[in-house]
């Protein structure tokens, strides 16, 4: 369930970025480094794939333990992904799934280079059509995501830890 969360979560942060129902590259996000929708996501994938591997190779302790620090990093993950979606719900239809959205240097700024000579590309300025829908809806699908990967991810650290209490050891 994780790997498949996770997949949506990085599918979710890549389609945030790209072009929003546009053809003009400078509405491309910049800032793809610090998108909590795709290290969320990763992580989350990460946690999946780390547990299965473990199961099928399960005299090997190392996997075992880093299945569980994983889902920990995961645990912390997944409400700094929902704050963020909604405080930017909350903010308005913009695009704020970085830090650098939130204290307000929007991705666009960093795309275009100042001073813009408005006058000569009036149609260069206008947000895409959709735009907000488009955020709005990307924004709520993230917080159900975030949510859901936060249960799951407190189930699977519930179930290490009870194999780690009942077995002595964290298989």
């Amino acid at each position: 369930i994780l790997i498949s969360l996770g997949t949506l979560s990085v599918f979710s942060g890549v389609l945030a970025f790209f072009l929003v129902f546009s053809y003009k590259l400078w509405f491309t996000g910049w800032n793809v480094w610090i998108a909590c929708p795709i290290w969320n996501g990763a992580l989350a994938i990460t946690t999946g794939i780390l547990p299965l591997v473990a199961h099928k190779e399960w005299t090997k302790i190392y996997l075992w333990e880093a299945s569980f620090i994983f889902v920990n990093l995961t645990i912390m993950g997944c409400p700094l992904h929902f704050a963020i979606v909604l405080e930017s719900a909350l903010l308005g239809l913009y695009f704020f799934y970085a830090f650098s959205g939130i204290a307000g240097t929007n991705y666009l700024g960093y795309t275009v280079v100042f001073p813009f000579p408005y006058a000569k590309f009036a149609s260069a300025c206008v947000d895409p059509q959709h735009y907000e829908e488009y955020h709005l809806m990307l924004q709520a699908f993230d917080l159900c995501l975030s949510f859901a990967m936060l249960c799951v991810s407190l189930t699977v650290s519930i179930r290490l830890f009870a194999g780690l209490i009942w077995n002595r050891h964290i298989t």
